[in-house]
C-alpha cells in the first residue's frame, strides 16, 4: 500500500468489514475513495463471504486500499475489531459495508480534531437511504429527532456521557471520526459483540476527552433487509437476541462505573427493558425456562405490564408461549 508520508495531513484509517453484500461494499468504497481529504488508507476485512469482494476491491486500481479475507467466518465483533487494530492512523472512521459517505465527510470533521487535542472525537448528522440508495426524507428526520442531535448547537461537548450514552447523538458505527490513541483497542472484550459502537462511546467518554458536533448531515446510513431492526424470522431472531445480550453487557458496565452514576437509573431502566426482550425472544423459540431467568431478572428494576405478562405467560405450554 502506498502511503503519502509527506503529506502536511495526518493519516485517517477507514475501517470496512464486510461480509456477503459486494453491491453495498461497492458503493460503499466509492464514497471513501472520492473523499476530497485524500490522505487515507481504506481497510477492507472480508469476513469470509461466499463471493470473495476481491475484484470489487481491485477494480478500483486505489494503492490506499489494504484488502483483507478470512480462511473462516470469525464473526461479526472478531472481523470488525481485525479491522480498527490494522488501523495505521492518528484517526479511525468506520465506513460498513452498506452505508456511504458525503465526499468532504472527512474534510469537515479532521480538523476540529487536529485544532484541539482534547477531543476523543468528532461526529455529525446523517441521512437514512432505503435498498435503493434512495434518501428517505421523513426516516431522516425521524432518526435526527429520536437522537436529538436537532437540538444539538455545532461545537464542543465535554464531558459528553449524556449526549453518547443516553441520547445516543454519537454514532461511532456510522458518522464519527475517531481519535485513535484515545482507546486501546486491544482491551475491548468480545461480550460487547454488536453493540460495539456505544462500548466505543462509552470508552470516548471514559477517556475525559471531549467531542466535536458538526450539525450537517454528511454520512448515508442504509435501512434494508438485513439492518438488525428489520430482521424477521427464526435465523434472525436469534441474531436479536445475541444483540440484546451484547446491550446487556454493555449497560451493565455502565452501571458499574462510578463516573457515570448520575445516569444509572437509566440504564437499570435499559438494562430491564432489554431483558424483557431477551425473555420473549426466547419464549418465542419455546426456550421458557432460560426466558422465565430474564423476566425474574427485568423485575428487579422494573414492574412493567409487559415484563410481567411475558412472566405469566412462560408457565404457560410452549404452544401458547410463543405466540406472545
Amino acid at each position: 500500500m502506498a502511503r503519502d508520508t509527506n503529506s502536511p495531513t495526518p493519516l485517517v484509517s477507514v475501517i470496512t468489514p464486510t461480509y456477503n453484500r459486494p453491491e453495498y461494499l461497492q458503493a460503499a468504497l466509492s464514497s471513501a475513495v472520492r473523499q476530497t481529504y485524500r490522505n487515507i488508507e481504506i481497510i477492507v476485512c472480508d469476513n469470509c463471504s461466499p463471493q470473495n469482494p476481491q475484484a470489487i476491491v481491485e477494480s478500483f486500481n486505489d494503492p490506499r486500499i489494504r484488502f483483507s479475507r478470512n480462511s473462516s467466518n470469525m464473526g461479526m465483533f472478531a472481523n470488525t475489531f481485525k479491522a480498527f487494530q490494522m488501523a495505521q492512523g492518528k484517526y479511525v472512521a468506520c465506513l460498513l459495508d452498506d452505508d456511504m459517505w458525503e465526499e468532504d465527510f472527512l474534510e469537515k470533521l479532521i480538523p476540529p480534531l487536529e485544532s484541539n487535542s482534547d477531543l476523543a472525537l468528532a461526529f455529525c448528522d446523517h441521512y437514512i437511504i432505503d435498498a435503493n440508495g434512495k434518501i428517505d426524507d421523513a426516516l431522516t428526520e425521524e432518526y435526527s429527532r429520536t437522537y436529538k442531535r436537532v437540538d444539538l448547537a455545532e461545537g464542543i461537548y465535554q464531558p459528553f456521557c449524556r449526549i453518547a450514552l443516553v441520547d445516543k447523538s454519537v454514532s461511532t458505527a456510522t458518522a464519527a471520526v475517531i481519535r485513535r490513541d484515545a482507546i486501546e483497542w486491544n482491551t475491548i472484550p468480545a461480550d460487547v459483540g454488536g453493540s460495539w459502537d456505544i462500548y466505543l462511546n462509552y470508552l470516548c467518554c471514559r477517556s475525559g476527552l471531549g467531542a466535536y458536533f458538526y450539525p450537517e448531515k454528511l454520512t448515508r446510513y442504509r435501512v434494508h433487509e438485513q439492518t438488525d431492526t428489520m430482521l424477521s424470522g427464526k435465523r434472525d431472531a436469534q441474531a436479536k437476541i445475541r444483540k440484546a445480550q451484547a446491550d446487556l453487557f454493555c449497560y451493565e458496565q455502565f452501571m458499574a462505573d462510578d463516573r457515570l452514576s448520575e445516569f444509572k437509573p437509566y440504564f437499570q431502566q435499559q438494562w430491564a427493558h432489554v431483558n424483557t426482550t431477551v425473555g420473549i425472544g426466547l419464549m418465542r423459540g419455546k426456550q421458557l425456562k432460560a426466558a422465565r431467568s430474564y423476566f425474574w431478572r427485568s423485575l428487579k428494576h422494573s414492574r412493567k405490564i409487559r415484563t410481567m405478562a411475558g412472566l405469566m405467560l412462560s408457565f404457560t405450554p410452549p404452544a401458547i408461549a410463543s405466540r406472545f
